[in-house]
């Protein structure tokens, strides 16, 4: 269990830098005007993967992403 937990912080980290920094190359590096809302909007979608991840912890998922197979 405190493997999962472990993981699952990793990848909240490791998700929120990827965010942070795709939006800091977009806006400072090449210039493109994002506006605040598209950013909080963004911010939203990121929380509530981190709450789908922590639900899938909870109810035994293992803390991973699990994509569904397709048959």
């Amino acid at each position: 269990m405190l493997a999962s937990v472990i993981t699952f912080l990793i990848y909240v980290c490791v998700l929120a830098l990827v965010i942070y920094l795709i939006l800091w190359v977009l806006r400072d590096v090449l210039g493109l005007p994002i506006p605040e809302k598209v950013v909080q909007i963004l911010w939203v979608i990121v929380a509530l993967i981190v709450i789908l991840w922590l639900v899938q912890m909870v109810l035994g998922g293992g803390g991973g992403l699990r994509m569904p197979s397709i048959r």
